[in-house]
């Protein structure tokens, strides 16, 4: 992590020099100074195009497939190093290797076989992953800024809190992954395969899913702001309390598709009849404002035009029209509060639910742990154990005194530290074999 904090200063300031680089050098007053004048000039523009090299060098780490040559190996049984920046894996076997915060940055792994590979924390910024098989994967807070993972496939693959901003996954296959919290923002996922998949609460701004197959695929609490899904199938698709703002539907299939309490939702040139939509929404079918010449009632049509018109309204019927109206305010007024409460307590259901199962699934790692080190009667290290069964219970607490989304951060936390604490009963126990 501190070189990952290292590389961010770094870019911080080469983007601060390539932005003034372009700004016009104030030229002093020539006098018998000119020689040094120029002599300056020419260093400072020798300097200034230095940036423009070192921030690409910043932003893609290495050149792909200039690291290790592991292509087309068979690496299930192998030791892998921590650090595999650029390395050339193209081809590999990899199916359930434990890659657990590894550095794999700028690697390429086309074609490559990851099934049931363990992927969490690890890092795979501007990695190549076309036509690599990721089925069953964890892929657990994974980082893959700016990614290649056209044709991929992600069937079945744990993604929760994973990072693709930036990415393209044009054509993937991510049918009934879980991809809870994910960061999708400006990635493309055109023609990608995401049925029955889990995207609850994605930040998908700018996110481009243009002809993605996305039925029965669950988006509560979604951001989708500015988010192109033309010519989607999003049938019975849930938007629950998505956020919906510049979201373009055009051509899209939203039949059945739920956006209940969703915001902003406007279907204009969609397809189908979808249900549970705001009383604010735009509907695929929305006819527009009636001409103002056609607004003449007609009442007033068959009033002549000389006859008598009623004088003012009296004094009895102005009391009933502003009683009425502060009996309506008042409803209006009650029925905010008590949608807001209603928002309030779908949300916290939703966020709830996440949360348990990411702890359910925690205490489901350490049961399965704890019985393949009964069964091969070895030991783990006492203090790394003990933290791991601590960081479980102090999530299960967590969630019981739990009373708002945020209080559930606290569950999350417990869950991570514990998470690390397994990895690394893992890892002692790979390299000693444990104690008899």
């Amino acid at each position: 992590m501190p070189a990952s904090g290292a590389v961010s200063g770094l870019q911080v300031r080469l983007k601060i020099a390539w932005e003034t680089r372009d700004v016009p050098l104030r030229r002093p007053p020539v006098r018998r100074f000119a020689p040094l004048f120029v002599a300056a000039l020419f260093l400072s523009l020798a300097f200034l195009s230095l940036p423009a090299t070192a921030a690409h060098a910043a932003a893609a780490p290495c050149k792909p497939g200039s690291g290790v040559d592991l292509h087309g190996r068979n690496l299930t049984s192998a030791a892998l190093p921590p650090v595999l920046r650029c390395a050339d894996l193209t081809g590999a076997k990899l199916d359930g290797v434990d890659l657990t915060g590894k550095d794999l940055a700028g690697a390429v792994l086309r074609k490559a076989s990851l099934k049931e590979a363990d992927l969490g924390q690890a890092h795979l910024d501007y990695a190549d992953l076309r036509g690599a098989d990721l089925t069953d994967a964890d892929l657990g807070q994974m980082q893959a800024k700016r990614a290649n993972l056209r044709g991929a496939v992600l069937t079945d693959a744990d993604a929760v809190q994973a990072e693709f901003p930036h990415s393209d996954l044009t054509g993937a296959v991510l049918t009934r992954a879980v991809l809870t919290q994910a960061d999708l923002t400006d990635a493309s996922l055109v023609d990608a395969d995401l049925k029955d998949a889990t995207l609850g609460q994605i930040k998908g701004r700018k996110a481009d899913f243009t002809r993605a197959k996305l039925g029965e695929a669950k988006l509560g609490q979604a951001h989708l702001e500015h988010a192109a899904l033309k010519d989607a199938d999003l049938s019975e698709a849930e938007f629950t309390q998505a956020e919906l703002d510049g979201a373009d539907f055009h051509g899209a299939n939203v039949d059945k598709a739920s956006f209940t309490q969703a915001d902003d939702v406007d279907l204009t040139g969609a397809r189908g009849t979808p249900v549970n939509l705001p009383d604010d929404a735009v509907t695929p079918g929305a006819a527009g404002d009636e001409p103002a010449a056609d607004r003449t009632t007609s009442w007033e049509q068959d009033v002549p035009a000389n006859a008598v018109r009623p004088k003012g309204p009296s004094p009895a019927l102005i009391l009933v029209v502003v009683s009425g109206l502060g009996l309506s305010l008042t409803l209006i007024l009650w029925g905010v509060a008590h949608r807001r409460k209603e928002r309030f307590v779908a949300e916290m259901a939703v966020a709830r639910h996440a949360a348990e199962e990411d702890v359910t699934r925690f205490g489901e790692e350490i049961d399965a742990l704890d019985f393949e080190m009964k069964i091969n009667q070895v030991s783990g290290p006492t203090h790394e154990w003990r933290a791991a069964l601590d960081a479980y219970e102090a999530a299960k607490q967590a969630l019981n005194v739990a009373q708002t989304p945020y209080d559930l951060q606290a569950a999350a936390t417990a869950v991570a530290r514990g998470r690390q604490a397994l990895h690394e009963v893992r890892s002692r126990l790979s390299a000693t074999g444990g104690h008899r």
